[in-house]
């Protein structure tokens, strides 16, 4: 079923099989490196503010929340 998948967008996005799959795996590392960033900087600001992941996931929340607002 996978396989059918791929190739079906591969084909509706006139590429290969294998493009595709380059970019899937492409952008998988990228959003993993950047997941990996996040959690670095959050052990950080952890350990010099002492915040717990439930504050850290407020904070970010409101950040969103104000982002929007200004749009």
């Amino acid at each position: 079923n996978l396989l059918k998948a791929i190739d079906g967008v591969a084909k509706k996005e006139h590429r290969s099989r294998s493009e595709l799959v380059r970019e899937a795996v492409r952008a998988y590392i990228e959003q993993k490196e950047r997941w990996q960033q996040l959690f670095k900087a959050y052990d950080s600001s952890n350990a010099t503010n002492g915040l717990t992941e439930e504050e850290v996931i407020t904070e970010i929340a409101a950040y969103r929340t104000e982002k929007a607002r200004r749009k």
